[in-house]
């Protein structure tokens, strides 16, 4: 692998973490001023540096996929499933619901079709903030790229615009990765994927939005919205996270959506040391085993089969 795609590869695994944890202490709260950003890792719930769930879960999928491609969808469940028993803090309401009907032991199908039948219209961001480990792993597979990505989202995320966001910022991510400019993977991404109108509409118009008018909630629309009005209106990887972090709101995971194409895109070497120095966390959860960089460096080169 040529050594400025590695550096991206690595760039995509520990952005996505580290904009998770950046985000975390400015999680539901109001955006910052547009005079005080904030630019340093900050204590919150957890520690300064910590990633939170968001990474957790695309930690848990990238186990999966270490173990097997293309994803096995049972053992992903499994995998989510122990994650589940650990209690973690800050478990999205939707993934909470469906979790819990896969841990009393529901087959897959029925909760799918339960999912569907009882919240038809609920669309969060739960399997989008998870999803980049997809694109590192089928860096050469288009087709396997795009199946697993949506499978992966189905799980717990079976809405349409769940399913169309995750594979959006894949192909995104993989473009980037190969060295595409912003401009020519947006437009590549919008070309490829199927999107409601109004869902498109948002999309195409996320570059020229105004900070003002970016809600940043939990709906997957609003994440990804942030999350290309941030990539594509900075010139660098931390500008990216730090202006999508100070939105508030669901501030880590649209951070760490960022974090994925922005590292993605300006690769492991743009991402500042400190930020790289500060990040932490579990894994798994209340193991003691910590994890910090060089995990995440260790995990991407081993998706994308980096010997």
């Amino acid at each position: 692998m040529h050594p400025a795609i590695q550096n991206r590869v690595r760039g995509c695994a520990v952005g996505a973490a580290i904009g998770d944890a950046l985000g975390m202490p400015l999680e539901f709260g109001p955006p910052s001023p547009e005079n005080a950003l904030v630019r340093e890792m900050q204590d919150g719930r957890m520690p300064a540096g910590s990633f939170t769930d968001d990474t957790e879960m695309a930690l848990a999928l990238a186990e999966s996929l270490l173990f097997q491609k293309p994803l096995d969808p049972d053992d992903l469940i499994q995998r989510f499933v122990a994650w589940f028993r650990t209690h973690p803090p800050d478990i999205g309401i939707q993934t909470n619901r469906i979790l819990s009907w896969l841990a009393a032991g529901h087959p897959f199908e029925e909760v799918l079709v339960r999912t569907q039948l009882e919240m038809p219209d609920s669309a969060g961001n739960g399997s989008l903030m998870r999803c980049w480990p997809v694109a590192l792993a089928w860096l050469q597979g288009r087709s396997e790229r795009i199946a697993d990505t949506r499978l992966q989202s189905q799980i717990t995320h079976p809405h349409p615009d769940c399913q169309a966001a995750c594979v959006f910022t894949n192909l995104m991510i993989v473009d980037l990765i190969q060295g595409v400019p912003k401009q020519e993977a947006f437009q590549a991404a919008l070309q490829s994927v199927e999107l409601s109108d109004n869902f498109r509409q948002l999309i195409e118009n996320a570059p020229r939005q105004q900070r003002k008018d970016l809600q940043n909630t939990g709906w997957v629309r609003h994440t990804l919205e942030s999350a290309i009005w941030g990539l594509m209106n900075t010139t660098s990887f931390s500008e990216a996270v730090v202006q999508v972090a100070n939105l508030g709101q669901d501030a880590d995971t649209a951070a760490s959506v960022t974090g994925a194409l922005a590292g993605a895109a300006y690769g492991l070497n743009a991402i500042p040391a400190a930020w790289q120095e500060q990040l932490q966390g579990q894994w798994p959860p209340h193991s003691g085993d910590r994890l910090r960089t060089d995990d995440f460096i260790r995990i991407a080169d081993a998706l994308a089969g980096v010997e």
